[in-house]
C-alpha cells in the first residue's frame, strides 16, 4: 500500500485529497495543527503537529517514516491567506504567513527528502494563482506562494536524478471554508473563506483535477477556469492580466 503524507490534512482540500487517494488504495497520513474530527482507520493516520515547530515536525516525520513501509507522495497543502492592503498589515503578520506557507513546506520537504528518493516518489506543492501572478489585497500570501513555487520548481531539477518528481498545483478559489472565515486580528485566515472569491470550486472537484494531473506527471497543474485563464494571460501579457485582475477583484470586493 502506497503512502501519501498531506499537510493541512484537516482542511477541506486536505480531506478531499485523502478521500480520493484512499479510494485508490493509498494510505494517507493527515498532518494538521488540529486533528479534531479525524479518525484513525486502516487507510488513514491523523497526526497532530504544528508545522512551524521544526522540532515537532521533525519528530512527527520520523515517526511516520518508521511506521510506513514507504513514503510515496508528500502533499504540501497547509496554508493561510491574509486579505488586507499592505499598508494595513504588520511585519510580524507578513512573517507569520511565510512561516506557515513557505518555511513549513521547506522543512517538511527536508524531512521527507530521503524517503521520497528511496521510493522514487512525488513532492506535490499546492500553490495558488497567486504563486505565479499578482493578486489584489494579498501581498504576503502572493509573496509566500511565489517563494513556494520557486523552491519546488528548483528542487525539481535537483531531485530528477533520484527519480523524484516535484509537481506544482495552482488552484484559483476553492470553497474550503465558506461559512467560517475564522479571521485573526491581523487579517490572516485559512484559505477558502474570502468574500471576494469568484468561480469557486468544491474541494472534491479541485482534488480530482490535482490528482489527475499528478498521476499524469504534469509539472504544473492549473486548477479551475480562473487558474487556466490566468496562466494563459500571464504568459501572453502580464500587464493585461494585471488590468483584468484589478477590475475583477474590485468588482468582487464586499460591500460595507
Amino acid at each position: 500500500m502506497k503512502t501519501a503524507v498531506i499537510s493541512g490534512g484537516n482542511g477541506g482540500l486536505g480531506r478531499a485529497l485523502a478521500e480520493q487517494l484512499e479510494a485508490e488504495g493509498w494510505h494517507c497520513v493527515l498532518m494538521d495543527v488540529t486533528i479534531a474530527g479525524l479518525q484513525t482507520t486502516e487507510s488513514r493516520t491523523p497526526v497532530e503537529v504544528d508545522l512551524t515547530d521544526r522540532d515537532g515536525l521533525s519528530a512527527a516525520a520520523l515517526e511516520i517514516i518508521s511506521a510506513r513501509p514507504s513514503i510515496d507522495m508528500v502533499i504540501y497543502n497547509a496554508g493561510v491567506t491574509q486579505i488586507a492592503p499592505f499598508a494595513e498589515t504588520t511585519a510580524d503578520s507578513h512573517r507569520r504567513v511565510f512561516e506557515i506557507n513557505y518555511f513549513a513546506a521547506v522543512e517538511m520537504a527536508r524531512a521527507f527528502l530521503k524517503p521520497l528518493r528511496q521510493s522514487g516518489g512525488t513532492h506535490l506543492a499546492i500553490s495558488s494563482v497567486a504563486g505565479f501572478s499578482p493578486l489584489y489585497g494579498r501581498t504576503a500570501y502572493a509573496a509566500s506562494k511565489h517563494a513556494m513555487q520557486g523552491f519546488f520548481s528548483t528542487l525539481r531539477s535537483e531531485e530528477r536524478a533520484y527519480g523524484v518528481r516535484c509537481l506544482i498545483a495552482a488552484p484559483s478559489f476553492i470553497a474550503t471554508n465558506p461559512d467560517a472565515p475564522d479571521q485573526d486580528d491581523d487579517a490572516i485566515m485559512r484559505p477558502g473563506a474570502a468574500a471576494d472569491s469568484m468561480d469557486q470550486l468544491s474541494p472534491n472537484a479541485a482534488a480530482k483535477i490535482i490528482l489527475r494531473g499528478a498521476f499524469k506527471g504534469r509539472d504544473f497543474i492549473p486548477v479551475g477556469r480562473v487558474a487556466r485563464l490566468a496562466a494563459l494571460l500571464v504568459r501572453l501579457s502580464p500587464r493585461f492580466y494585471e488590468w483584468v485582475m484589478r477590475r475583477s477583484m474590485y468588482a468582487n470586493q464586499p460591500t460595507k
